[in-house]
């Protein structure tokens, strides 16, 4: 049976810091040399997932920003991207404009990634960008958003408060060919608004790489209110013991903590580490 395990990163492979501990690294670098198949699904874009998982020998390609782009470590080139209507671009800027809310629009350039802005209005924007530019070397563009809003935009979001960013999120989520993660920060106390194709899920990523990669099965692990989508399409759900309620209430399995390396911890019990890596090896997930 060809399986596919498939990590969350902030609040469940990642510890608090965040970082990959030298536990986790070992520990899964050893069970993907014996044959593990392994990868991560997360909302990170490219330029912080990358870095922060360089210790990791991942084999499968990831998925990123929420299922809106499928991308090969390895070969270092994206598999797939789902793209915003242009249309529902304009209207989703002309809705966060009515409230009066800032926000950054991702855009795909002949393979490149880049963040574009009209201003850094919230303290929290302004360190956002700031750790990106950086600690990731993530490129960010200041101009009119409307002027780019065109077939090669991936990608609407923004943090804040909750009561602030709710009215941009029930008018958005009204327009058909959009969908939302709306969650709390595993950091502090801010909420994250993301907004991307209707074609885009951590859900609908997994389905392609099942189906593009002959994977038989799927065992994923998640934290927030994001992996629920992922949820969806794995055949086995693990939460990490220090999830919100609602995953856990989701999950087939609870286990460690990300703070302990739950999820390292989990995979080196259930799959030996002494002898080559075989179906039997999963008969406990």
């Amino acid at each position: 049976m060809k399986i596919l395990y498939v990590s969350d990163l902030d609040g469940t492979l990642l510890d608090p810091s965040p970082k990959i501990t030298p536990r986790t690294a070992e520990t899964l670098n050893s069970l993907i040399a014996k044959g593990m198949e392994f990868t991560f699904a997360t909302a990170r874009s490219i330029y912080s997932a990358v870095p922060i998982t360089s210790a990791l020998d991942i084999n499968v390609p990831c998925i990123l920003m929420n299922g809106v782009s499928i991308y090969d470590i390895r070969n270092e080139r994206y598999i797939k991207n789902e793209f915003i209507a242009p249309e529902d671009s304009a209207e989703i800027l002309r809705i966060f404009r009515k409230h009066g809310i800032h926000c950054f629009m991702y855009r795909i350039e002949k393979e490149c990634l880049i963040s574009y802005y009209s201003e850094l209005a919230t303290k929290k924007m302004q360190s956002f960008a700031e750790v990106r530019k950086h600690e990731y070397k993530k490129p960010f563009v200041q101009c009119r958003l409307e002027d780019h809003a065109d077939e090669n935009t991936v990608y609407i979001t923004t943090m804040g408060k909750y009561d602030d960013l709710l009215p941009v999120k029930l008018e958005a989520e009204k327009l058909p060919g959009v969908d939302i993660a709306f969650y709390l920060d595993v950091y502090d106390d801010s909420w994250y608004l993301e907004i991307f194709s209707h074609k885009a899920s951590k859900a609908n990523a997994l389905r392609f790489l099942r189906e593009n990669y002959g994977f038989d099965k799927v065992v994923a692990f998640g934290d927030n209110l994001n992996d629920l989508p992922m949820f969806e399409q794995a055949d086995t759900k693990i939460a990490v013991g220090n999830a919100r309620d609602e995953v856990k209430a989701a999950a087939d399995i609870v286990i460690g903590t990300n703070d302990n390396d739950g999820v390292a911890e989990y995979l080196a019990r259930i799959i030996s580490v002494s002898h080559e890596y075989t179906e039997a090896d999963d008969l406990n997930v």
